[in-house]
């Protein structure tokens, strides 16, 4: 269940293409109980609470059980992230958790990116969607290795379902792994995958004070990539005024203007990841016996 709009994972199932078949995922721990609804404070001996304070009680208990659900729910994903991050640190792998609103241009970018890095990087990606396996597919069509992670009706990655994909997909020592998950700007800011950095792409075609309306994200972000510039021409877009918007909530938020369709800023993007990742294998050397 997510902490904001209350979808499930259990639902959600991994493709591990080489198996052959969808594996599905290990389902939650039980629902922690909820509290038990407590009488009105003004009720006293052979006294009847109102349907009023019976309506005002029912409701505290039930947001104290939505806060212990929460804090549960993100201790457990926590942990999972933990040692997501542990496996990444210990084969020098450098993760990232692309996040963005539908049609921002994710996997179009991530395709372009791929062809860049092709021969220099190793490199593999995890798909998220909540359904279709088109984007592994074209990811796939590239020559990386690709996992599909469909959510069903959760609109979000959770550390559990990256960890359950690793165990099939190759990770290179020293490469870069590049997580894409499910299209929504609200679920995915609270959960920590494991990733080194949060990278949100926002696209021209959207509105300008998106990283307003949708704080958490950008403020969880490293890097902005502003997608699609190619198009600015024909579009009533004030790039300066997304920008501030973004510093505003993040002010330590790097930003690199991109289109994957002319090549706009990639060799930006692309140096970025090749300095990430080098310094990823660099830790995990240093830390290796003599």
């Amino acid at each position: 269940m997510c902490t904001t709009c209350g979808c499930g994972s259990d639902g959600a199932t991994i493709d591990h293409h080489r198996a052959g078949h969808p594996y599905v995922a290990r389902r939650r721990g039980a629902a922690v109980p909820g509290a038990t609804a407590a009488a009105g404070t003004n009720s006293k001996p052979g006294r009847t609470a109102s349907a009023e304070e019976s309506a005002v009680a029912a409701s505290a208990a039930a947001h104290l059980r939505q806060v212990s659900i929460e804090q549960d729910l993100l201790a457990r994903n926590d942990a999972e992230a933990a040692a997501n991050r542990r496996a990444f640190a210990q084969a020098g792998v450098f993760s990232l958790n692309l996040v963005s609103s539908p049609g921002s241009g994710k996997t179009t970018l991530l395709v372009k990116t791929i062809e860049r890095l092709a021969g220099r990087i190793p490199l593999a990606v995890i798909e998220g969607d909540q359904q279709t396996s088109n984007d592994a597919e074209r990811i796939r069509a590239t020559g990386a290795p690709a996992t599909q992670i469909n959510t069903g009706k959760g609109c979000h990655l959770d550390a559990r379902m990256v960890g359950d994909a690793m165990t099939s997909l190759p990770l290179a020592r020293g490469g870069l792994l590049m997580i894409e998950n499910v299209g929504n700007l609200v679920c995915p800011a609270a959960f920590d995958l494991g990733e080194a950095h949060k990278v949100v792409i926002l696209s021209v075609t959207e509105g300008e004070d998106k990283p307003l309306k949708y704080p958490d994200m950008f403020r969880a972000a490293d890097l902005m990539l502003l997608n699609k510039c190619d198009l600015l021409p024909y579009l009533e877009f004030d790039v300066d005024k997304a920008e501030a918007c973004a510093r505003r909530v993040n002010p330590d938020i790097r930003i690199i203007r991109v289109s994957a369709t002319s090549g706009l800023g990639m060799d930006e993007w692309v140096e970025w990841l090749a300095a990430g990742t080098k310094a990823s294998g660099a830790n995990q050397q240093a830390k290796e016996p003599a």
